[in-house]
């Protein structure tokens, strides 16, 4: 352990704090093999326990964000990301300003009622398929994002735990606490201002670190359709209010016979809401409004016109989003040892046994005709369509079948996407615990998660691969360097040096003081942090000058929710770091005018709302 004069404690971890931020900048080393480096040295150093060094592994800040982690993953998997993401890229597809304002004030409202580190951690799973989708790259859509979900500590009481934190000190010393929307108006202008800064100046500086590519390089469903030169066409049909087919099952209907019409999936009005069926069965009754999804020969559209009053209809006009993560397709080998080889895909009863439908066969690279009735080979391709989750099964069949080409839609297969309402309601759960204060948020959260796992929504090993634990360790690395401060009296020696400066200036100079002294606690340490060290100077120096607490405390508030300029400042926007590729220069450059910004409307709106 290294020998570190009692008098030089303070003077070390500012060396430590400045070692790291260097190190950080100059985006060479790992972050979370920096925070690890950190707690090393003041284990070493004998400035913290070697409990106190780790205690940052423990901390419930650490637990909450790698369990909101989940909560995200959870509704990522079971569609409701999927679902506001395509809201939002359908409503601004058109102009990248408009994607931007409401990914904000989506972010910014969210955050107003729950957990902001929550709200980030849901919406960069939307943000990422939101980037893929329009081609944009994610690093310019991340950080404005997570800047709103910031300032949404500006909006509310229960927005951020340094609001609460105030709002205790105030009545602990005798005070009226914050109220719900104590703070709401000047929260609402500095908000106004991001997303000006961000649509005029910020887009311009944000950095692009490569487009998500809109193409894949896999090829699509109907490429694999066309390869096997299929004499059909793949159309919606929709059946008309006077269709004979009304009231039929699928095996009553003749389509197939009649027409040689195969049904891929089919879109239903159930209870009030269109429910896809995919790999549908013949005992499935047809009703008027539902929607075809099928394979006809090109001669037959005009017959099921006229005869069965089967309607062209455009998949866009349906209410469900839900048609690509439920049907599939996939281009498999017979496997020389298959079961399968010297029967044909009649014989086979492929839906009966595995609950697909065979729709072409390559033999030695050509299209058979009547391939139904075709006796299989070794290396025989099929091109089976059919749910996801039943051509998920079939590659487990390896003695049978070997994948030879999985289209591109299988990347936005939305697994459990029928556990949307479930996943709701988890979420709602979290959010209501969290506005009206059942329980911690913390054991909300932990519900959610265990909750989401039991109602299967995600398999425990989804859960533990949905955790960024990169994240978490620099999380935990950093948080001890806010005791260490406060316990070698480098907190003070901060506040000391700049409350004395300040002399016998008048209140607004004060004023100006705790913006500085907060927003830089803010943006090394955390806002919490920052809070309750200065939250309880703010009310005392107001106490001996003989004015109101309210706007020195206001501009804690104000100044502790400001965490724009470093990457370890807040959990919100550390959790955006690695998915946006940032590096540490990024926020400096994009936050410091924000900060600006923050510290504008503290100067001017603060005593204007809250006079002295």
């Amino acid at each position: 352990m290294l020998f570190i004069p009692h008098a030089w404690h303070a003077h070390y971890v500012f060396l430590v704090i400045g070692l790291a931020a260097l190190l950080m900048a100059s985006n060479r080393v790992r972050y979370d093999m920096i925070a690890i480096t950190v707690v090393l040295a003041l284990m070493l150093g004998g400035i913290l326990s070697v409990k106190e060094s780790l205690a940052g592994f423990g901390n419930p800040v650490v637990v909450l964000i790698g369990a909101l982690l989940i909560v995200g993953e959870m509704l990522d998997r079971t569609g409701v990301a999927r679902f506001v993401g395509d809201w939002i890229g359908r409503h601004s597809h058109s102009s990248t300003n408009k994607l931007l304002i409401m990914l904000m004030l989506a972010s910014a409202i969210l955050s107003a009622v729950m957990s902001s580190t929550a709200v980030v951690a849901i919406f960069i799973p939307i943000v990422m398929r939101i980037a893929k989708q329009t081609g944009n790259s994610a690093s310019q859509l991340l950080l404005p994002m997570s800047y709103a979900a910031l300032v949404s500590g500006m909006l509310t009481l229960i927005a951020t735990p340094p609001n609460l934190v105030i709002s205790g000190e105030l009545g602990a010393q005798g005070y009226e606490p914050l109220r719900f929307f104590t703070f709401t108006m000047p929260g609402l202008v500095v908000l106004g201002g991001l997303m000006l800064y961000m649509l005029l100046v910020g887009r311009k500086w944000l950095p692009n670190n490569g487009k998500t590519e809109h193409q894949s390089a896999q090829r699509s469903i109907k490429a694999l359709w066309d390869d096997y030169r299929v004499n059909r066409e793949l159309v919606y049909l929709r059946i008309d209010e006077e269709s004979p087919l009304h009231g039929k099952t699928i095996a009553q209907s003749g389509l197939y016979d009649n027409y040689g019409l195969r049904i891929l999936d089919l879109s239903q009005r159930v209870r009030g809401w269109r429910e896809l069926k995919a790999g549908v069965s013949p005992d499935i009754v047809l009703h008027a409004g539902d929607v075809l999804h099928v394979a006809i020969p090109p001669e037959q559209l005009a017959p099921v016109e006229s005869q069965v009053m089967l309607m062209p209809f455009h998949p866009s006009q349906l209410e469900t989003q839900y048609r690509s993560w439920e049907f599939g397709a996939e281009s498999v080998l017979v496997h020389p040892e298959s079961k399968l080889i010297g029967k044909s895909v009649r014989e086979a009863k492929f839906r009966d046994h595995y609950g697909l439908d065979v729709f072409g066969v390559r033999r030695n690279r050509q299209s058979l005709d009547d391939y139904q009735n075709q006796k299989l080979q070794a290396s025989d391709c099929l091109l089976v369509t059919g749910p996801w989750a039943k051509i998920m099964q079939l590659q487990q069949q390896n003695h049978d079948f070997v994948v030879l080409e999985t289209p591109a839609e299988a990347a936005d297969v939305v697994p459990a996407f029928r556990r949307m309402p479930v996943a709701l309601a988890i979420t709602t759960f979290m959010v209501l615990s969290s506005v009206f204060n059942w329980m911690p948020l913390v054991a909300a959260v932990l519900i959610s998660v265990i909750a989401a796992v039991i109602t299967r929504c995600l398999t425990a090993a989804d859960a533990y691969r949905a955790i960024h634990w990169q994240s978490l360790v620099l999380l935990a690395g950093m948080l001890p360097l806010a005791d260490a401060l406060q316990q070698t009296g480098g907190t003070d020696m901060i506040v000391g040096s700049m409350i004395g400066s300040a002399g016998d200036a008048s209140p607004q100079t004060l004023l100006v003081l705790l913006f500085a002294i907060t927003a830089l606690l803010t943006n090394i340490l955390s806002n919490t942090a920052s809070a309750v060290l200065m939250a309880p100077i703010a009310i005392s120096v107001a106490h001996q000058l003989g004015v109101s607490p309210y706007p020195l405390a206001m501009t804690v508030l104000f100044a502790a929710s400001a965490a724009f300029m470093t990457p370890i400042a807040s959990p919100i926007i550390t959790l955006i770091v690695e998915p946006g590729k940032y590096r540490f220069f990024d926020f400096i450059k994009l936050g410091s005018p924000m900060l600006v910004w923050v510290f504008v409307c503290c100067y001017f709106l603060i005593p204007f709302f809250f006079p002295w």
